[in-house]
């Protein structure tokens, strides 16, 4: 009955056109059910005899081969902290579980919600094959054998036990195109070093041009078309540069020049409404934006000042290169990876998009890897003396619904969330968080988002992590503000908007309100002290009604309570929270999720309320010495 109403609910967020896209797919379906009878290797022969011809030559996707001081990780970091030697050929691993997917026709695998095997998430990490780039990158530039042995025995391991559309390797278009770019890069690495094995190449060749050709024929559409759309269509272009094949790259670079604006607002913020999704497109336009340019061609015109808009809003969400206020989901996921181990993606992505643009947006102070290999040092150099780009005491970003909020001594990092749900009919990766709020001392988080946790298992640990409760926001009646239809998808949106902001030299002043629980409008207004650091929330409801506020801590945070006041300290950063009186309050344990598949307890305060207005106040505490 579950998925049944799962499917109903997808269903209406459809368009009728969208309907019947879909029954197109599926008619393509039934023609490609011949391959789960062949069991077909997707190197053995090219799909499409008119791309047989097509070859890659690595000098177009703008990587620096002459470049030196590399380093060589062998090892890619997995999600959830599970160790890369031992899953390193488990392909078909449900990493939660002790179970497989089946290797069966990819088509028939439901990989939503079936926890008797595990997260298809954290195993499509595995299969998006960065270990091959990664590897070949190290063969290039350190000759050393053994990369390229291992690259090697995993290419052939990973093409004998991975038919083309059988297991949970070719459940999504997005990872087939992730994984096609991963694929060129080593392929073009390997060509570039002169290393004769040409049965290792052709399974490259063969293999990114029946991946591609793929890609090209099942691109997400419609209420499906979101930042997967914009990754499948940079695969397309990196491999219409790389094969010299012109459809591969109009289709590419229009597509992503159509959702550059129809996914973005007009001030830089991702729709999807989560900073990594933010990123994570950031990362596909600034890698294709430097093959476009590597190859003597004019970027399309309004690529460079979205880009630089983009990159500006990951700065204000930054508290240092390693520190971040991030709302909505967060996969971790990235789309080329040469350095390998756990590494800061946000610093390498606003490096990427810095060389893009010409302007500044990350110290440099430790160049990324994936940097190195594309940017020799004559266009590194430059940046190098540009100044930083200055968040000052931070910025509202009104149309996509973000204000950033900084103490004048820079210690303190406020973030507010007055942004729509979501992108599109289905909300996909947006939070019910409206109004919420988060806050850093020193990089130091003291009250904090909850995280994503994991997606495609456990759902009530899925939607725990999405509801309103868990938030620091306001909760009537316990009730979310939007309504969940299903891991992924949305129906009743709460709608917010800014309805007054000032900042001068002393403070800034914001004042925001919803209506995901009309006829109840909850409105919040902060009030934040430049100079003394006092952080005053005030939150009003139109109607009479029981609410709790939510005030969660970040993990390392210990609290204690003396009457009214609550004393936080997370190592030497102290904050005081100031309860509004006439209410009851109480400390509950909840939990937190820093990265994705994993998660830890915290506690969080929640005040039970049921005035019209109450008014929290945050003392942030000069630092303890």
């Amino acid at each position: 009955m579950g998925k049944w109403k799962w499917y109903l609910n997808r269903l209406r967020a459809m368009s009728f056109t969208e309907v019947a896209w879909r029954i197109a797919q599926k008619r393509e379906e039934r023609r490609e059910r011949h391959f789960e009878r062949r069991h077909t290797n997707v190197s053995d022969h090219v799909f499409n005899p008119q791309l047989a011809c097509l070859n890659l030559d690595p000098q177009r996707l703008g990587i620096a081969f002459e470049t030196e001081g590399h380093v060589f990780n062998r090892h890619i970091h997995l999600l959830g902290g599970y160790d890369y030697d031992t899953y390193k050929t488990r392909w078909h691993a449900g990493f939660q579980t002790d179970n497989n997917w089946a290797k069966t026709f990819s088509y028939d695998i439901d990989y939503k919600q079936n926890d008797h095997v595990g997260d298809a998430r954290s195993n499509w990490e595995l299969n998006r094959h960065f270990q091959f780039a990664l590897l070949a990158k190290n063969y290039y530039y350190s000759k050393d054998d053994g990369c390229y042995q291992e690259l090697k025995t995993l290419l052939e391991d990973w093409n004998r036990e991975n038919p083309f559309l059988i297991g949970i390797s070719w459940t999504s278009v997005m990872e087939i195109a992730i994984r096609a770019i991963n694929w060129m890069y080593a392929f073009a690495f390997i060509k570039a070093s002169g290393n004769e094995d040409t049965a290792t190449q052709s399974i490259f060749k063969t293999g990114i041009v029946n991946m591609l050709d793929y890609v090209e024929r099942h691109h997400s559409r419609y209420s499906s078309a979101n930042n997967h759309l914009i990754i499948e269509a940079s695969a397309l272009a990196l491999g219409g540069y790389a094969f010299g094949h012109k459809q591969w790259l109009k289709e590419g670079i229009g597509i992503m020049t159509e959702e550059l604006v129809r996914q973005t607002y007009n001030d830089g913020v991702n729709k999807e409404m989560s900073l990594h999704y933010h990123i994570f497109v950031l990362e596909a336009y600034s890698l294709v934006a430097h093959c476009v340019t590597s190859n003597g061609d004019p970027l399309p015109t309004n690529w460079l000042p979205y880009i630089d808009k983009m990159s500006q809003f990951v700065c204000h969400s930054c508290y240092d290169d390693n520190h971040v206020i991030a709302f909505g989901d967060d996969d971790e996921g990235k789309v080329l990876d040469l350095q390998g181990g756990v590494f800061s993606y946000i610093d390498t992505v606003l490096q990427l998009s810095s060389l893009v643009t010409g302007k500044r947006y990350s110290s440099f102070s430790n160049i990324s890897e994936t940097v190195r290999c594309l940017y020799d040092d004559n266009a590194i150099r430059p940046l190098l003396d540009q100044h930083l780009f200055a968040t000052n005491d931070g910025y509202s970003f009104t149309s996509g619904g973000y204000t950033f909020m900084r103490s004048r001594d820079r210690r303190v990092l406020i973030g507010i969330d007055h942004a729509p749900l979501g992108f599109g009919s289905i909300a996909a990766h947006g939070h019910a968080d409206a109004l919420s709020f988060q806050l850093m001392v020193d990089g130091k988080t003291m009250f904090a988002d909850p995280g994503t946790f994991i997606y495609h298992c456990n759902l009530a640990a899925r939607n725990r992590y999405r509801q309103t409760l868990h938030h620091n926001t306001a909760s009537v009646e316990g009730r979310d503000q939007s309504e969940m239809l299903g891991a992924f998808i949305w129906g009743r949106k709460a709608n917010c908007r800014l309805t007054h902001q000032h900042h001068d030299n002393q403070r800034w002043t914001l004042t925001a309100e919803h209506d995901g629980y009309a006829p109840i409008i909850h409105s919040r207004t902060f009030d934040f002290d430049l100079e003394h650091c006092r952080l005053t929330i005030t939150d009003k409801m139109n109607q009479p009604c029981r609410y709790t506020v939510t005030f969660l801590f970040g993990t390392g945070c210990e609290i204690e309570q003396t009457g009214d006041i609550v004393h936080i300290c997370n190592d030497r950063q102290r904050c005081l929270l100031h309860l509004p009186p006439l209410t009851k309050s109480r400390i509950d344990i909840d939990w937190l999720s820093e990265h994705y598949g994993l998660q830890t307890t915290t506690q969080a305060i929640r005040i039970e309320c049921d005035q019209p207005q109450i008014k929290t106040i945050i003392d942030i505490l000069p630092y303890e010495q």
